[in-house]
């Protein structure tokens, strides 16, 4: 009885939005398909300085107007972008000699 109660809501939610998905157009299809926009918003007085890497903008140093700075780094090169307060990625490599020869 709960597989049928199931079964008749998935059925009913797939009615709703129109049945199944379409397929994607395949790339070379000629079909151009937009992207939405992506807006990171800043506020009006806000610095925003990029900082790049070999030409390529990898973080965004905000300084806000009423506030501490901030950046926005670009952590896989895809444009994700995550918000850090530090470029400090926390991680310490110990550097003391373990061994020296005179």
């Amino acid at each position: 009885m709960r597989r049928l109660i199931a079964l008749c809501l998935v059925a009913v939610a797939v009615q709703a939005q129109g049945g199944p998905p379409q397929p994607a157009a395949p790339a070379g299809s000629g079909e151009r398909v937009e992207e939405p926009a992506v807006r990171i918003p800043v506020q009006q007085g806000d610095e925003v300085e990029p900082v790049r890497v070999g030409g390529q903008v990898v973080a965004l140093r905000v300084k806000p107007k009423n506030g501490p700075v901030y950046y926005l780094v670009d952590t896989s090169g895809q444009g994700n972008w995550m918000r850090r307060e530090s470029l400090d990625d926390g991680l310490r490599v110990p550097m003391f000699p373990i061994k020296t020869w005179d």
